[in-house]
């Protein structure tokens, strides 16, 4: 099982590749190590990265914890609560995104991280 570690300031997370969206997976796999500057949306931190694919298995509603991948911005999510446009038990990103990662622990730790923090990704 590949697993990256996501690293803002003094808040770490590990996330377990999924096989679900092997072309996502694989594509921010080998994009690896990537660094970028956060943006906030609700409970949802994301980043633009330097990968561009398309849909794949698409998903309008995710759950906590879920990692994903979202095309029109170029862009890793990771979803840790409801988003701007959540609805009562339905966690839901601005578009569909690829789901290809899955968080292991506590996803809350990233509530500390800020709009403009720095984050890294890596492979582990």
């Amino acid at each position: 099982m590949r697993r990256i570690k996501i690293i803002s300031g003094n808040v770490e997370l590990t996330a377990e590749i999924l096989d679900k969206n092997p072309m996502t997976a694989d594509a921010i796999w080998e994009s690896l190590p990537i660094k970028s500057e956060v943006n906030t949306w609700g409970d949802e931190i994301y980043f633009s990265i330097p990968v561009d694919i398309g849909l794949e298995n698409p998903q309008d509603t995710v759950e906590i914890g879920n990692v994903g991948y979202w095309p029109p911005g170029k862009a890793f999510c990771i979803f840790f609560g409801m988003t701007l446009v959540s609805e009562e038990g339905k966690i839901k990103p601005a578009s569909p995104v690829n789901v290809f990662a899955r968080a292991i622990g506590d996803v809350k730790v990233l509530k500390k991280v800020k709009d403009g923090d720095k984050i890294k990704v890596v492979r582990i």
